[in-house]
C-alpha cells in the first residue's frame, strides 16, 4: 500500500509572516500549507523508497514539465546521494516531457502532451515518471496510455502531491509525497498561469490572486 503524509481538509496551515515569502506575493496567498523543509524531508524518503523498489535496474527518470522540475531536481539529488553513499547504486538517465491540462484555475478535459514523439526511445526501459501533482488523474492516465504504446519494461509514477477531489478518476501513483485538500496550491514550482514558481513553500492561493493573474 502506498504511504503518504496526509494534509487534512481543516489543516490550519502556517501564517505567512513566519516564513520567507517574496514580497510581491504577500497579498496573494492565504497561508503556507507545506513548508519547504518538510517537502525536502519527504522527498528524501521517497528517493530511498524508489531505490529500494527499482534498485538494480537502469532507471530513466522522466520529468513532467513545467511544474515537476523542482521536485524532479531535488528527488534526483537525493537519489544521487544514495548512489554515492551506499553499496547498491542505480544507473540513472533523464528525459523530459511537457503536459498541459489547465486554463487559469480549472483543469480542462483536453490533455496536451508535448514531446510525445520522442517517447519511443523508452522502449524496453525502466521508467520513473516524476510529477508535481495528480488531481483528477486523467492527465497521468493519458500519459501512461501513450507510454504503454512504446513498450517500456517497467513504469512507476512518483507525485509530490495527490489532491483529494470528487473529480478524481481513482488513479493513484506508485509513490506519493503528500495527500492534500481540494484547494488551488502554488509554490515549489507549482504555478498559476506561470506565476508563483519562484515560491519555496507550497501555499494556498487566495481568490483575489486568481483574478489578479487571470489570463
Amino acid at each position: 500500500m502506498t504511504s503518504y503524509l496526509q494534509i487534512a481538509d481543516d489543516e490550519k496551515g502556517h501564517e505567512l509572516d513566519l516564513f520567507c515569502v517574496p514580497r510581491h506575493y504577500e497579498n496573494d496567498l492565504e497561508k503556507v500549507i507545506i513548508p519547504h523543509g518538510l517537502i525536502m524531508d519527504r522527498t528524501e524518503r521517497l528517493a530511498r523508497d524508489i531505490i529500494q523498489d527499482m534498485g538494480g535496474h537502469h532507471i530513466v527518470a522522466l520529468c513532467v514539465l513545467k511544474g515537476g522540475y523542482k521536485f524532479f531536481a531535488d528527488l534526483l539529488d537525493y537519489i544521487k546521494a544514495l548512489n554515492q553513499n551506499s553499496d547498491k547504486s542505480v544507473p540513472l538517465t533523464v528525459d523530459f516531457i511537457r503536459v498541459k491540462s489547465y486554463c487559469n484555475d480549472k483543469s480542462t478535459n483536453s490533455v496536451k502532451v508535448i514531446g510525445g514523439d520522442e517517447l519511443s526511445s523508452l522502449s524496453g526501459k525502466n521508467v520513473l515518471i516524476v510529477e508535481d501533482i495528480v488531481e483528477t488523474g486523467r492527465t497521468m492516465q493519458t500519459l501512461l496510455s501513450l507510454l504503454s504504446e512504446c513498450n517500456p519494461k517497467m513504469v512507476k509514477v512518483v507525485s509530490l502531491l495527490v489532491k483529494r477531489t470528487p473529480r478524481s478518476s481513482g488513479y493513484r501513483p506508485d509513490y506519493i509525497g503528500f495527500e492534500v485538500p481540494d484547494a488551488f496550491l502554488v509554490g515549489y514550482a507549482l504555478d498559476y498561469n506561470e506565476y508563483f514558481r519562484d515560491l519555496s513553500h507550497i501555499c494556498i492561493l487566495n481568490d483575489q490572486a486568481k483574478e489578479k493573474y487571470k489570463v
